[in-house]
Formats: C-alpha cells, structure tokens, sequence
C-alpha cells in the first residue's frame, strides 16, 4: 500500500492556527523599508495550507484570488467548508505538492507562501516545490517562507531524532500518535534525570525540554515526529532557491529589521560590512542564534528610488488594532527587552487611539512638532505592528468589497464556536487580515448580532449556549460548578469586551 502521508503526521489534525505573514499586504512595509519594488497582487497560492484559516481569512479580506493545497483530506475538507461559506472563495485542494503542483488548470502567481512546511517535508517535495515556484510565480512576484533553521536549532537535533526513534521503536503496538509523543516525551524526561554528558554539554536543552512538555500534543507531533525534519542555514535555503531564480529581499518579521534591538553596535559593525547578501544573513543569524526564520524572497528584486519609497510609505495606511492602555512601550529582541522612545511612540499612540486609519504622511504630519521624520514614522509603525497594535489598513474600495465575505466567513467561524473553542480568528476587511478573538467574544458578537447590548445578555446569551452543549467553564484548571460562578465570570468578560474589545472590533469592520 502506498503512503499518502509521505512521512508526515497525520494521524491527528494540525492547530487552527493563524499566520499574517501569509497575507501579501503584509510584504508592503517590509519591502519597502528595504526600498525594493512593490508587486501588485491579484493571484496567491499556500502550499500546505493545514486547517485553512489563513487562507480563507486572506481570500474573503481582500481581492486576491487564492489558491492551495494540503495532502490531509479532513484539514482540507475543513477549509473547504469555510471556503464554501462566502463567494469567490479560494480554491483548496487535498492533493500532494506532485499532484498540485503539476495542474494546468493554475494561473501564475503574484505572491506564494509556505509556513511551517519547508522543514518537515522531504527533498524530493523540496525540488517540486522549487520548481513550482520556479515555473509560476511571476516576475516580481514575492515568496514567503518560514522555516527552522541552524544555528539555533543545533543542539536540538540529535534529542529531536531520539524522541522521533522512540516514538517509532519503543511505543506499544497500535499505540495513537499523541500516545507515542507522550512516551517519547517522558523516556527523555527520565532520560536527563540520569544527568548524561550530553545534557551537561547542552544546559540549556534542559529548560527547552521544560517548555515542550508545557505544549499541546498535536503541535508537537507535527512540530517534531514527522519523518523529515531538518533546521535548514540560510546558504542551504538560498541555495535551493537559487534555481528559481529568487533573490532574498527581506524577513517577514518587522522587528528584524532594527537591529539594534538583536545584536551590539560591534556586532552590526562587523555583519555590516559583509558585502555578500548570502554570507552576512548567515552570520546574523549566528549572532542571534536564530531558531526560525520569516522571509520574503523575490523572482527579480528590484530597488526603487527614495523618492519613490517616500512617496509610497507615506501613503502607507495604518489603523490602532489594541486598546490603548494596554500597549506598552517594551519590545523583546535577541538582546532581551528594550524600551521604545517614549517622546515618539507616545504622542504616535495618543494619536491612533482614536482608531481612525492613517497614512504615514498624515502620522508625520501630525507629530511634525515632535521633529519625527518619515523613516522613524515607519520604523515605529513596523515595530508596533510586530506588538499587535497597530495594523495596515486596505483602501476605503477594497475595504467596501471584502465587508459582505468577511461578514459571511465570520458567521461560519462564529457558528463553529457554539460547539467548541478551536477557532479563535475573526477576518478584518479593514486591515486584511485575521484578528484574535477567542471563543467567549465570538458568541458575545453573535449576541449582537441578535440585538443583545448589555452586559448580563451577552452573559446569559454564552451561558445558554454551554449549557446547550452541556459545559462549563474551566478557569485555572478549575471548573465552575454552579450556574452563579458561570455567569459571573461571563459577565467579567462581557464588561471587558464591550469597554475594551469592541472599539477595535467596530474599527477592523468586524463590528
């Protein structure tokens, strides 16, 4: 019997995860800050796309035209579903990457991404993706690709390979796979309890192993126990990419791009003068030790002047996506936690909090009095955006087209949530992306939505809805008995999101 799974975890179903760097508005502020060509976006693939929340989040809050696939059929048929529930959804398949990969019926791409997938996947799948990519993204087209990578990862291998061997070897016969992972987990535990030498060499595997214990058990089979798993440098990825005529433009994750936030002036003096693009990621990457990286990568990169770049991040349109008091002014790098510039951030946020979208231009133009200029504007705005409080915003057009899908995918989400707590993603058609909202506030929406406005409705609306599925609330590992505690503790949550939540639901279009 053929393997369909091709090595890969498949006996339980990955998370319901969400990931923004898969949504090409995102690409904008970082390409631009590295003055490198905008695409414009209109086709989009995921490859490897697990349960779909990302994708149908992008495909309902924009005007891309989405595709993917992913070989699982109940994550597919998941995201199909959702895919169903607005027009123009994207269209997803359960194929294999041979099987999409070789379509005809695919258009080219403007922008492809992968998250979570280049590392736990063969080099067999590795060369079709590339020729893929090679073959369908356009020129200037951008791909996004995260991946764990060395040096950070090195001394997790050979323990990662022992839990993996145990797991095939040492687990009961006909054992599930989070029974596997369980008892991989706990002969490692025992493992280091006999102080091995190479526990000793590795002090810091100890805390690691710590926090995996801590995580949920489907991630972690997915995250460790596939077949494949390889921390990948950064030469080996530029060089499998090189057939595909990419360019490397830029990480996805906006903190990087300060770097004095991950290493010492004389650590940047040294990476600095490094004039191969190649050769001087890899050495940041052994300053930070870099465990995971989030890139964009380009058919063709293609500076741009500073005027143009000017122009274009002053055009940028930002929106506040937090409630004020609770964004503070301490960001984490690879140095530890570092505190923003008050006399900048401050006045920045006091003027957002308004929720009211603006473009750069207009942040500068306001803040004039402060002496900002436009590249601390944008610096701020990226560095915000990596806290979660602020967000770009699409135009007022495209805002108008995507509200109608948003509002319909938000419903299916908000429908899911009456049975369990899964899916805590709400699509904005405001900023274009997904927005945490967990599964308590889901039903408080759907409250509204009935015409609910008071805090103890919204408490009695969730309640009923446990009460229909026969739950209760477990707070701090303790579950509520009685209906009075039940309510209680809703209608905390209920005051919290009507003074807190709403107005940032009401500003991303959700409300």
């Amino acid at each position: 019997m053929t393997d369909w799974t091709s090595g890969y975890v498949a006996g339980v179903g990955y998370t319901y995860g969400y990931y923004a760097e898969l949504n090409p508005m995102r690409a904008e502020l970082a390409l631009l800050n590295s003055q490198l060509a905008l695409p414009k976006y209109g086709t989009a693939c995921e490859l490897g796309f697990g349960q779909g929340m990302s994708t149908n989040i992008h495909a309902a809050a924009s005007n891309t035209r989405w595709y993917g696939t992913d070989f699982n059929p109940a994550q597919a048929g998941f995201a199909q579903q959702l895919a169903e529930s607005f027009p123009n959804g994207p269209q997803l398949y359960d194929q294999s990457f041979a099987e999409f990969c070789n379509r005809t019926d695919l258009p080219d791409f403007d922008y492809i991404g992968l998250h979570g997938i280049w590392s736990w996947i063969s080099d067999e799948n590795r060369a079709i993706i590339v020729d893929f990519v090679r073959r369908k993204l356009k020129v200037g087209g951008v791909m996004y690709i995260s991946y764990n990578t060395q040096p950070g990862w090195a001394a997790m291998v050979p323990l990662r390979n022992l839990m993996a061997q145990h797991a095939d070897i040492m687990a009961t016969r006909g054992a599930g796979v989070v029974a596997k992972v369980d008892g991989a987990l706990a002969f490692v535990q025992k493992l280091w309890a006999t102080n091995p030498a190479y526990a000793k060499m590795q002090p810091l595997l100890a805390e690691r192993l710590k926090h995996i214990g801590s995580q949920d058990r489907n991630y972690l089979a997915h995250e460790y126990f596939n077949r494949d798993w390889e921390p990948m440098s950064f030469a080996q990825m530029a060089g499998w990419l090189e057939t595909a005529k990419l360019d490397f433009g830029c990480s996805a994750t906006y903190a990087d791009h300060v770097q004095a936030l991950h290493m010492t002036a004389e650590q940047r003096a040294l990476v600095d003068e490094l004039p191969d693009p190649v050769f001087r990621e890899s050495v940041r990457d052994f300053m930070v030790n870099a465990q995971f990286r989030r890139d964009y990568w380009i058919k063709g990169a293609r500076k741009i002047s500073n005027v143009e770049r000017t122009e274009r991040l002053r055009a940028h349109r930002v929106v506040m996506c937090a409630p004020r008091a609770g964004v503070t002014l301490t960001i984490k790098g690879a140095l530890g936690d570092s505190t923003l510039n008050e006399s900048l951030y401050k006045p920045l946020l006091d003027l957002m909090s308004d929720f009211k979208i603006r473009n750069l231009g207009e942040i500068e133009r306001a803040l004039v009095a402060t002496g900002i200029n436009i590249n601390q504007v944008a610096q701020a705005a990226m560095l915000l955006t990596e806290k979660s409080a602020l967000v770009a915003a699409q135009d007022d057009a495209t805002i108008a087209a995507c509200r109608p899908r948003t509002d319909l995918l938000n419903q299916a989400v908000r429908d899911l949530a009456r049975g369990n707590g899964n899916v805590n993603y709400l699509a904005s058609p405001v900023s274009g992306v997904g927005v945490v909202v967990p599964r308590f506030p889901q039903m408080f929406i759907s409250a509204m939505a009935e015409g609910m406005a008071t805090p103890e409705q919204l408490a009695r609306y969730a309640w009923n809805v446990l009460q229909l599925q026969g739950s209760k609330i477990i707070l701090e590992g303790v579950t509520l008995d009685s209906e009075e505690l039940n309510l209680k503790e809703l209608l905390s949550q209920a005051n919290e999101f009507l003074n807190d939540r709403l107005p940032v639901l009401r500003a991303l279009g959700i409300l």
